[in-house]
């Protein structure tokens, strides 16, 4: 080999070095950085999972956590059975915060209380309702030697005017945040109508009275022609707290005196729509 050969030839072979030598610090490089960018990832936290949409009682969109509210977990953890419920939307004011389906209060001594149907309320006020049957009629039972086996859901959320009356304000129905009840069952199987007169008056009067203590709004016979076969109860928030309670307690026909049953009773009314 001449000497120019053998200078290329060496000439060749240190290219071939020198070339193999950049490529394995480009590939120390590459897998340095390829390093670098995995543990930068692990250490940038990820954003939260968006949490579920759902549709607020006026049909527009609001963010919810998906865990069970605070309400919820009360009534659950040993004083009802009740489920999120679904609110279509409702024109105007209607709509209903943390609304529940509220299908049964348990006693203190886990007896079941059905609410028939379920009760679509807001959660506050179907809390309030279970606190009512538990403490107050439940004890009232007694007095008739049964036990509350269930209670008669006449109206719950509804969005409607007061008194279905077109233009007139929203009803606290419309908000999830009324009851109207029209009986009350027994353990027994008995029922027993709030607003009828052959109910003994003692119990009717204790329910009336633990009604009136609780709620900010009662209504039943006598009140405005609109809750003569049941009673109307709601949480309405008014100015310095002003509360009605508005329910008379009737006498049977025949205990009354005979001056009334002389009076002539009005004319039916029309398709009577259900109250407030």
């Amino acid at each position: 080999m001449t000497r120019f050969a053998a200078v290329a030839a060496g000439g060749c072979r240190i290219e071939s070095s020198w070339q193999a030598a950049a490529l394995h610090a480009l590939s120390g490089v590459a897998i340095l950085l390829a390093l670098g960018a995995a543990a930068a990832a692990e250490s940038v936290p990820l954003p939260r999972p968006r949490p579920a949409q759902i549709v607020s009682g006026n049909g527009s969109p609001k963010e919810a956590e998906t865990a069970a509210s605070a309400c919820r977990l009360r009534l659950n953890g040993g004083w009802a059975v009740a489920a999120p419920a679904e609110i279509p939307p409702g024109p105007g004011e209607c709509g209903v915060e943390d609304a529940v389906r509220l299908e049964a209060v348990l006693l203190a001594d886990r007896a079941r209380v059905a609410v028939s149907p379920p009760a679509i309320l807001r959660c506050s006020f179907a809390e309030a309702i279970a606190h009512w049957l538990r403490e107050d009629v439940a004890p009232a039972i007694h007095v008739l030697d049964a036990g509350l086996g269930g209670i008669d859901d006449y109206a719950s959320y509804d969005c409607r005017g007061r008194n279905r009356v077109v233009g007139a304000k929203v009803s606290e129905h419309g908000k999830g945040n009324a009851l109207d009840i029209r009986s009350l069952k027994l353990s027994n199987g008995t029922v027993l109508g709030l607003t009828d007169p052959k109910v003994p008056r003692q119990f009717r009067e204790m329910v009336r009275a633990s009604a009136c203590a609780r709620f900010t709004t009662v209504l039943g016979p006598g009140s405005d022609g609109y809750h003569e076969d049941h009673v109307h109860v709601d949480l309405a928030e008014r100015h310095s707290g002003y509360r009605i309670c508005q329910w008379d307690v009737l006498e049977p026909a025949e205990d009354a005196p005979e001056a009334a049953a002389a009076v002539p009773l009005p004319r039916p009314r029309p398709a009577a729509p259900r109250g407030r």
